[in-house]
C-alpha cells in the first residue's frame, strides 16, 4: 500500500490547517515527524503534495484531489465509529450539533432540555464554534446541524431560519433608562458603550443602529462576543447592544433590557449540507427549536 492510515491522518491534518504546524497541534506530534512524514507520503506516491513558497504550504491540485477522497473515508470511519459507541451504550441514536458560542449560554441549553423530554435515551453532542470552524465542521460532518447568527454563505448548506432575534439594549438595574419601554440611538450614544470589534457582524450591526446620528458614538469598551458584552454590564462597566436571545435566561441578574427605537436584528437560522439527507433526530431537534418559546 503506498498509503496507510498514519499518512493519511497527517496529511488531512496540514489540509486543514493550512500548515506543518497546525497539523502538529491537531495530532499532537512534533513539526519535524509531520515535515517527515509528509515527505515519505509524497515519495511513495510520486506526486508533490504541497507546494513550499516563502515559508507556507499550498497545497497542489493533485493533493486537492485526493483530500475530497480522504475526507469521504473519514466521513465513513466517524459513522462506524458512532454506530459502535451507540450499540456499545445501547443508545437509541445520537445527534452531533453546533452553534455560536452565545448560543451556547441561551437558546441551545433550553432548547436540548425540552428536545430530551421528549427523547431521553438520545445522546446529543454540542460544540460551541466560530462560524469559520463550524462551517468547516459541516462539511466535513461532524455535526449535522449548526445554529448561528446571520448569513454562512455556501453552497453546499441548506439553512432554515428560525428567530428574527431583534437587538435590545442592556442597562444595569436602576439606570435611568431601564423603565423606558424603548430607547433611542441618540440617547444611547451618550452612554458609556461597549462595543465589538470592527471585524465582526455584531460590530456593522451596532453601527447600523447609530446610522441616523451626525457621528457613531465611541465604546469605551471592546469586546468580541455579546455574552460577554453582557457580562461587563452585570458588572456594572457600562452599557451594551445585544440581540434579544443571547441575553435571555437566568444568569443574567441584575440587568435590564429595553427594545431599541431603531429596528436591527441578528438573525438566528439552522444549517446543514443540503444535498444531505437530514436524520430523524435531526428533523425533531429543527421542531424542537422552532416550538420553543422566544
Amino acid at each position: 500500500m503506498k498509503l496507510n492510515l498514519r499518512q493519511i491522518e497527517v496529511f488531512r491534518a496540514i489540509m486543514l490547517s493550512g500548515s506543518i504546524s497546525g497539523a502538529s497541534k491537531l495530532l499532537f506530534v512534533s513539526q519535524p515527524a509531520v515535515s517527515r512524514l509528509i515527505a515519505y507520503t509524497e515519495q511513495r506516491l510520486g506526486l508533490m503534495l504541497f507546494e513550499r513558497i516563502k515559508g507556507r504550504l499550498y497545497p497542489t491540485p493533485e493533493a486537492k484531489r485526493l483530500f475530497a477522497e480522504v475526507s469521504t473515508l473519514y466521513q465513513i470511519v466517524q459513522r462506524v465509529n458512532e454506530v459502535a459507541d451507540n450499540l456499545a451504550e445501547n443508545r437509541v441514536g445520537q445527534l452531533r450539533l453546533s452553534c455560536s458560542p452565545s448560543l451556547g449560554q441561551s437558546l441551545m441549553p433550553r432548547a436540548i432540555a425540552a428536545f430530551r423530554r421528549e427523547f431521553p435515551e438520545v445522546r446529543l453532542v454540542l460544540q460551541t464554534l466560530i462560524p469559520s470552524v463550524m462551517l468547516q465542521s459541516l462539511l466535513t460532518q461532524q455535526v449535522e446541524l449548526g445554529v448561528a447568527y446571520l448569513s454562512m454563505d455556501h453552497p453546499s448548506f441548506a439553512s432554515q431560519s428560525l428567530y428574527e432575534n431583534h437587538f435590545v439594549a442592556v442597562l444595569p438595574e436602576g439606570h435611568p433608562l431601564a423603565g423606558r419601554a424603548q430607547v433611542s440611538a441618540a440617547e444611547l450614544a451618550e452612554q458609556p458603550l461597549i462595543g465589538y470589534s470592527a471585524d465582526i457582524p455584531f460590530a456593522m450591526l451596532v453601527r447600523d443602529i447609530f446610522a441616523g446620528l451626525p457621528a457613531e458614538p465611541e465604546a469605551r469598551i471592546e469586546v468580541q462576543q455579546a455574552h460577554v458584552a453582557c457580562a461587563m454590564v452585570q458588572a456594572g462597566a457600562g452599557v451594551a447592544l445585544v440581540d434579544e436571545m443571547s441575553v435571555r435566561g437566568p444568569i443574567w441578574s441584575g440587568v435590564v433590557t429595553v427594545p431599541v427605537a431603531e429596528t436591527v436584528s441578528a438573525p438566528i437560522s439552522v444549517y446543514h449540507l443540503e444535498l444531505e439527507p437530514l436524520s430523524r433526530l435531526a428533523r425533531e431537534f429543527i421542531r424542537v427549536l422552532r416550538e420553543l418559546e422566544t
